[in-house]
């Protein structure tokens, strides 16, 4: 086999691998950066929806909900929370605010958080926005 197979042409071999796959590289991140702008509206972040995202970070909501699929599996997926509570803002901060503070006895539950009114417009607004995300069916279900 080293015969046939020469330092040259393993030499060759490598050089124009890698031509070939920095080329398709270079190749790929143009057809994404010219491609990605036609996938979201960026239009729909605001301040209220930017605001909500930070609610949703400080009070850790991902440790226990996943959204569009990442997070924790404690408790249910918010991706489609919106639809699901019948595309109400209001549904989802009423859900928030009647949350006991000490919790279900016996049960895992959602604790109190005692957010403001604008935090709550926020959190909504925030999961209202990520419900219109196009996420390919997902989560595959209505119930998360």
């Amino acid at each position: 086999m080293s015969d046939f197979f020469t330092k040259g042409m393993a030499r060759n071999i490598y050089y124009g691998g890698s031509v070939f796959f920095f080329l398709l590289f270079l190749g790929l991140t143009f057809d994404t950066s010219r491609e990605t702008p036609k996938l979201d509206n960026h239009e729909a972040i605001n301040e209220q929806v930017a605001l909500g995202k930070k609610v949703w970070e400080v009070n850790n909501c991902i440790g226990c909900h996943t959204l569009l699929g990442e997070g924790a599996y404690f408790a249910p997926e918010l991706g489609n929370v919106y639809e699901r509570y019948g595309q109400s803002t209001e549904a989802i901060k009423a859900f928030i605010k009647s949350r006991p503070v000490e919790g279900i006895p016996g049960r895992r539950s959602m604790p109190q958080f005692n957010l403001s009114d604008e935090e709550l417009d926020a959190i909504a607004e925030f999961l209202k926005y990520v419900n219109g995300i196009d996420t390919a069916n997902w989560p595959p279900n209505i119930q998360g």
